[in-house]
């Protein structure tokens, strides 16, 4: 007995270990992927300085911005890998390679993410606000210490606030659990918080976002013209340009909107020489394909939340809940096997992906969008902590609409509204409304603007075009000679 009970416990020692070194390694590559991209957006004027105080403020800041990325990128990959890691086990039930990737890992990994998306949140980054703020009290030593004495001062401020805030409340709502210590007042307030952050993307970004997906792929590709001849446009533009460059070069014009005028059609030109360049493949091909990638993924999240709204309706098991164990390897989440998995994979990232870009392309927050090597550090917190705010909703986000089957692990799974059908269905049925209703605009829209230009354009050529054109270009050229 004795025996067995000293392999058991090394049998968990080796378990945990081998855990740890895993959780370590894949943190330790998404630090040093975070590091690099905030390294690639920050302002390197604020950490090249002559101060080396500021300078050293600065990149302690830097650093748990990096920290508070990286948990955000993890808590995105949290159902992918789940999701991804029962299948592989499925597949793969008897490899020696794959023990590794077990429930405990997966587990823990939930844990962690939870405990530190917390901390980032409520601690880490309010500190590294202040921290770069602060100056010091009046009196005392300057120094990089003065400023952290001052940071954390703010920052137990700041904490003594949110618990009498959420005192108040819990009080006025007569709730007598979250009365009852400060640590049931921490609670209330990681529980109305994540609430909060939950419903954010929801109502605010992904379903913005879901329509500005369409016009945002749309700017990046190159798009097929119906009905235009791009050459004579081209010159057009490049006559235009190179009278309004004329006029600039002259001394006596200094006109603010002529100079506006003149960017914007340069950019014009540049984009026409790009889709001049481009090859007819990829001007008739990529664009046509990418709209019907992204319309099929988007009428595919709604239709599986409808879906979702009838399970609702019919089986009590659809509900959201948290679980212990995942039992990995047993059965799959989707009824579609390793394929529907896949789908749920991209359909997640897919979410994602439109929450950022609805969020940043709301009018609340169209300021904290970062732009390379010209990111103060103020935006570089803001952004960081926007961004983990919706990536660590994502899991339940994702659990609550139906878009996959997994059941959240850990504290995830332990929000007492999640037990709530009407609140939960109402969710969903709000989410399938705005997506619905956003799509059709966005794409009834597209397709008159582009039947109305095509249109338009088709009776150019037989009514104005053989006047309006040519008298374009000599009205251009004559400018040109003028000047």
């Amino acid at each position: 007995m004795e025996a067995d009970d000293v392999s058991v416990r090394e049998q968990l020692f080796h378990n945990r270990v081998r855990e740890t070194i895993i959780c370590v390694l894949l943190f330790s590559c998404l630090y040093m992927v975070s590091y690099l991209i905030l390294t690639h957006f920050r302002k390197n004027a604020e950490f090249v300085t002559d101060d080396t105080e500021d300078a050293t403020v600065n990149k302690i800041a830097l650093w748990l911005c990096t920290f508070t990325l990286s948990v955000a990128v993890c808590a995105v990959l949290l159902l992918p890998m789940s999701i991804l890691s029962n299948e592989v086990l499925l597949t793969f039930p008897q490899s020696y390679y794959m023990q590794w990737l077990n429930g405990s890992l997966i587990r823990g990994l939930w844990n962690l993410v939870f405990l530190f998306s917390n901390l980032s949140l409520v601690f880490l980054m309010p500190f590294a606000y202040f921290f770069t703020e602060s100056e010091g009290f009046a009196g005392s030593k300057k120094g990089v210490m003065a400023r952290v004495y001052e940071a954390v001062v703010l920052l137990l401020l700041l904490a003594l606030l949110v618990l009498g805030i959420v005192w108040v409340a819990s009080a006025l709502l007569h709730d007598n659990m979250a009365r009852k210590s400060l640590y049931g007042e921490s609670l209330g307030s990681y529980s109305y918080a994540s609430q909060v952050s939950h419903n954010l993307p929801l109502n605010l970004c992904t379903p913005f976002g879901l329509s500005r997906m369409f016009s945002v792929t749309g700017s990046l590709l190159v798009k097929p013209r119906l009905l235009e001849d791009v050459e004579d446009t081209l010159s057009c533009t490049t006559f235009e340009e190179d009278s309004l460059s004329r006029k600039l070069n002259c001394k006596w014009v200094t006109a603010l909107a002529m100079k506006k005028e003149y960017q914007t059609v340069r950019s014009k030109r540049v984009a026409l020489e790009a889709r001049t360049k481009a090859s007819p493949w990829q001007r008739n091909l990529g664009y046509p394909l990418a709209m019907l990638m992204l319309l099929a993924l988007t009428v595919m999240c709604v239709l599986m939340v409808c879906f979702n709204v009838l399970e609702l309706l019919l089986d009590e098991t659809a509900m959201p809940r948290g679980m212990e164990d995942p039992h990995l390897g047993m059965a799959s989440f989707s009824m579609f096997g390793s394929l529907g998995a896949a789908v749920q994979v991209v359909l997640i990232f897919y979410l994602m992906v439109s929450s950022v870009v609805g969020f940043y392309s709301s009018p609340l927050f169209t300021t904290l969008l970062p732009r390379a090597q010209d990111t103060n550090l103020t935006q570089i917190i803001a952004n960081c902590v926007s961004l983990l705010i919706l990536s660590s909703a994502l899991p339940v986000f994702s659990r609550t609409l139906g878009i996959t089957r997994f059941d959240l692990l850990g504290d995830f799974g332990r929000y007492n509204w999640l037990g709530n059908f009407y609140i939960v269905f109402m969710y969903n049925m709000l989410f399938a409304g705005l997506t619905s209703a956003s799509l059709i605009k966005t794409v009834t829209w597209a397709v008159q603007r582009e039947l109305i230009r095509a249109f338009g354009l088709h009776r150019l050529p037989l009514t104005v075009s053989r006047s309006t054109v040519p008298f374009r270009l000599l009205l251009a050229s004559g400018l040109s000679k003028i000047q």
